[in-house]
């Protein structure tokens, strides 16, 4: 095995995905994350990746999703089409678009939740509990406020915490900036380099705002309706006039239009 195999923490090899015998979401999607990687997956509304996340994750079946062809490697482990609960034993834990916190627990009996499954010692536990209210320091002001009063960045904080608490290998995160204010935005993107840096966390990200996700990953994929069609660093996909301007808004010129004015049919025709 080489270096390389050697640092590949999750492989997804040519999966197809199909919902109720019937409709085919993915059609032969491969990427791999690296360990310490943080990993940006791009794409536009239906494009398959939060269906891409949900086959990783091993919640494909309660919506009636299986894969068809294809396998899913983490950790070296094959997790195809195994249950959610497995792979979260193995330490991939995944946030899911719109937060899902409990509204009627406190903000830090919400995080306490994420280490309910670890056996690895009270002290270890404390030790990690502090250190969410260290990377989220806007939640030491709100420990006791019921989630469900909280605003939306404060819920997405609570939701990566509480995800943390569960120490994961790999931290997967569907839509973060979702709704969000810009202000909020960066500050959560910040929290999760700092993770990433500083708990060796790996970091899978979904996200639809090309612009943030490019400037905070290390590699990145473009779907496109249930494909991967481009690949690269995130730096040379930064600089690529495809992705400037299907996706970050940005004219040869430099300038800036509405993604109103972007027609996905020219990203098919020249990518498909």
């Amino acid at each position: 095995m080489d270096k390389q195999e050697n640092q590949r923490l999750l492989e997804v090899n040519n999966i197809e995905v199909v919902y109720n015998d019937i409709i085919q979401v993915l059609r032969g999607v491969s990427l791999n994350v690296r360990q310490g990687s943080i990993v940006a997956l791009l794409g536009t509304n239906g494009a398959g990746k939060t269906t891409t996340l949900r086959a990783i994750s091993g919640l494909l079946k309660p919506e009636n999703g299986f894969i068809r062809d294809g396998y899913i490697k983490f950790a070296g482990q094959d997790i195809t089409n195994v249950l959610g609960t497995r792979v979260v034993k193995l330490g991939a834990v995944m946030v899911p678009e719109g937060r899902r916190v409990f509204k009627h627990l406190t903000v830090d009996e919400n995080i306490r939740v994420g280490s309910i499954t670890r056996k690895d010692g009270s002290q270890k536990i404390k030790a990690d509990h502090r250190l969410m209210y260290d990377h989220f320091p806007r939640l030491s002001k709100i420990t006791n406020r019921l989630a469900g009063y909280c605003s939306g960045g404060e819920q997405q904080m609570i939701a990566i915490a509480r995800a943390l608490m569960a120490a994961p290998t790999m931290l997967m995160l569907d839509e973060p900036s979702l709704g969000l204010a810009p202000l909020l935005v960066k500050e959560i993107f910040d929290n999760v380099q700092t993770i990433n840096r500083e708990m060796g966390t790996t970091i899978l990200v979904v996200e639809q705002n090309a612009r943030i996700a490019l400037e905070m990953s290390d590699y990145a994929y473009i779907m496109e309706s249930g494909k991967i069609v481009l690949e690269g660093t995130s730096k040379a996909l930064q600089d690529n006039p495809d992705v400037k301007e299907f996706y970050m808004g940005l004219t040869q010129g430099g300038g800036r239009k509405s993604f109103k004015e972007v027609k996905s049919y020219k990203r098919r025709k020249r990518w498909m």
